[in-house]
Parts: C-alpha cells; sequence; structure tokens
C-alpha cells in the first residue's frame, strides 16, 4: 500500500504552464572553478515568462561576465549574500556541484526567504545534511534536488506501468553507475545518489543495507580513502555492491566496478517484477529510452519481444516551455517546484529526499567498515570515511 501511494503521488499532474500565476523573481549563484553552474542550474529560469533572472553572483570576475550573457540577468554580484540582500529574489540557483560551500549558500538563501533548486549530491555529509535540512525547516521554504529523473516523462511512465501491474509484484530492482574513469566510490556519489534516488522512487525508503567495497580488490583501509577529482567529499574504493533491504523483503542493488569498459547505458536501473521487466536507463531527458518485457523469464524469445515505452505525456504545458530540449529536463524540475510553492506541496525531489541519497550512499561505507548490515538511517551523522 505505502509503495502505491508513493507512485500515485509521483504521477501528480504538473500545473498548466497557461494558467494565470504570479510572475518569479530568480537569481542564480555559482562559482567558476570551484564547481561552476552545475547542470545548467544557471538558465533554468529561461524557459518560463513568468520568471525574469534579476541577477548572478560568482566571485569569479571572468566567469560572472559570461554567466551574465549566459543568464540575461541585469545585475552581477562577486558576493552571493550581498545579491540575497539586495534583490530579494523568489527563487535561488544554487549551482555549484562542488559540495565545500553547500552549507552556507543554502543557509542564506534560506535565510533570505527564496526557494532555492539546487544540484545534487544533496551534502557532503549527514551532519552538513541535518543542518540544511533544519534551515529549511526554520525558513518555510520548498527545495528541490536536481534529481531529474523524478520529473522524466520515462520514469512517471515505468512507475504507471508498475502501479497498473505491468510487470507484476517487484521482485528487485538494480541500478549501476556509468563506470567511468571514476568507477567506485566517486561514481557513487556522483552518480550512484541518481540511482538511490529511483530506488526510492520505487521502493520508499530502505531499512538497512549490507556492502562490499574494495579498492583494487583489496579490503578498504584508511589509506584509501581519497579526494576525487571535485570537491564532493571524500570517496574510497573502485569496486562497489551494495544491497539495501524495503518494505515488503524487496531489496535494491546499487553496483560500480572499475573494469576498463563501459557504456552510457549501463548508467540505468531495471525493475524485475514477477511478470516482466522496466529497463530504465539514467539520462536526461527526452533522451533515455525506457523498454518494457512482458517475460516472468526476464529474457526475451520470439514471442515476447522487448516493448518500446512512450513517455508519460499528461503533462500539460511543456509544449510552451521556452529554449526547447536543451532545457527541458531542469525545466520540469524547476516547474515542479513553482508548483509546489504554489500549492504548499513537497517537490518531487525535496531537501528529504536529498538527504535520504546521501543515507543511502553513506551507508554503504559504513556496511563495508562493520562488516555488517547497518540499519537506515545512520545514527552516526559523520562521513563513515572520517571513522576509519
Amino acid at each position: 500500500m505505502r509503495r502505491r501511494t508513493l507512485i500515485a503521488s509521483a504521477l501528480a499532474p504538473f500545473a498548466l504552464l497557461a494558467a494565470p500565476r504570479r510572475r518569479y523573481r530568480a537569481a542564480v549563484i555559482g562559482h567558476t572553478g570551484r564547481g561552476n553552474y552545475g547542470h545548467g542550474l544557471d538558465t533554468v529560469w529561461q524557459a518560463f515568462d513568468f520568471v525574469e533572472t534579476v541577477a548572478v553572483a560568482d566571485p569569479d570576475e571572468a566567469g560572472l561576465a559570461k554567466a551574465l550573457v549566459r543568464t540575461g540577468a541585469k545585475r552581477g554580484y562577486r558576493d552571493y549574500r550581498e545579491m540575497l540582500a539586495k534583490e530579494k529574489p523568489d527563487l535561488v540557483s544554487i549551482g555549484p556541484r562542488h559540495l565545500d560551500q553547500r552549507v552556507p549558500m543554502l543557509e542564506a538563501a534560506a535565510a533570505a526567504g527564496a526557494h532555492i533548486y539546487m544540484e545534487k549530491a544533496f551534502a557532503a555529509n549527514l551532519a552538513d545534511a541535518d543542518r540544511m535540512v533544519e534551515a529549511i525547516r526554520r525558513a518555510g521554504i520548498k527545495v528541490q534536488i536536481a534529481h531529474q529523473m523524478r520529473r522524466s516523462p520515462f520514469l512517471l511512465r515505468a512507475l504507471q506501468l508498475v502501479r497498473e501491474g505491468a510487470i507484476g509484484s517487484i521482485q528487485e530492482v538494480r541500478g549501476r553507475g556509468k563506470e567511468d574513469a571514476r568507477a567506485g566510490g566517486e561514481d557513487l556519489i556522483v552518480l550512484g545518489v541518481h540511482i538511490c534516488d529511483v530506488l526510492r522512487s520505487f521502493l520508499g525508503d530502505p531499512l538497512w543495507v549490507s556492502a562490499h567495497v574494495t579498492d583494487h580488490g583489496a579490503e578498504l583501509t584508511a589509506a584509501h580513502r581519497r579526494q576525487p577529482t571535485e570537491a564532493v567529499g571524500p570517496v574510497a574504493g573502485t569496486e562497489i555492491a551494495a544491497m539495501f533491504a524495503f518494505p515488503g523483503a524487496v531489496h535494491g542493488y546499487f553496483a560500480s566496478k572499475a573494469a576498463g569498459k563501459t557504456d552510457p547505458l549501463r548508467f540505468a536501473t531495471q525493475i524485475l517484477g514477477t511478470e516482466g521487466v522496466i529497463l530504465l536507463p539514467n539520462a536526461i531527458y527526452p533522451g533515455g529510452q525506457a523498454w518494457l518485457l512482458r517475460s516472468p523469464a526476464w529474457q526475451p524469445s520470439p514471442s515476447r519481444a522487448w516493448e518500446k515505452i512512450e513517455p508519460f505525456t499528461a503533462i500539460p504545458g511543456v509544449a510552451e516551455l521556452r529554449g526547447g530540449e536543451p532545457l527541458l529536463a531542469n525545466a520540469l524540475m524547476a516547474l515542479d517546484l513553482i508548483d509546489a510553492i504554489e500549492h504548499d506541496r513537497k517537490p518531487a525531489c525535496s531537501e528529504v529526499d536529498g538527504r535520504w541519497s546521501l543515507e543511502m550512499v553513506s551507508g554503504i561505507y559504513a556496511a563495508q567498515r562493520s562488516g555488517a548490515r547497518v540499519p537506515l538511517p545512520l545514527t552516526d551523522r559523520r562521513h563513515p570515511l572520517d571513522a576509519y
């Protein structure tokens, strides 16, 4: 029943873009050279004729000049706090991919009363995540985390198919990272958080996790803790295999393993049911064609072939979005945020959802360290690699 409720909630209709609504003033926080502007979080507001990007903040002078042209903002600031105080925006994009400034940026925007669209991952550690969730609660604002799959029309259609019984009862859900040069620990925090969020979309909150994390085959030690290519917190391991237990004795799996050979379509989720399989690539919409196999054998045959899943189309007003496909995935998330503001509900991927993805990532390291399954949420809010 809980899973059905989650799926029904995810299928809530978008507000009509053509419907009368208030106008919004948006601002953008970026930092060239330290996470930049994320994946298009600076230009997302250009998709809407009822949102004006009034200002952008970036301490890098050259980066700020480029951002002003890119966003069409009227004013630029070197200090985001000054921008928030002077502009008093309704909406703020927090773009940098790096997590070392995430807490002060969010707290400043929350204190200014702005609703936030923010790059993932949510935070560098669970202690920071808790602090941010509390700041959001105190401010009474809405926050959307840029896990764009949450509003992918392919994922929405897959959720609908599950609800309708197209694959029977879910037996397990499996996901993998991109397994490129970042395979293992960096893949986990940069891309695995997307897979964790998709797992929760279908299965709810995990109860516990068990995991095996190794570094070129060796069990983890303190010596394996390293800083990745971007400032997203410590990582470790080149091979990760994790199992999460969900309500109803259903399990979800995540894996990432350095093997020197990969494909972008491997970054995907498989939903395995008693009557069939859904294959859901983790791609920026409109990419990521999803597939359905109506076979309890979980393999095609002459009489049972893979079928294309048509994207969920009951999203009114998408055709009216300005900017076309390059903005679409972020625009769908931003539109949901605005609808959440206007209807006083949680956005599709709220701060609680963002913290849960980090909870799952942290749980993998905690389970490896303990050698046993670990209940979730974690009681120790430090980064598990700091405890080695």
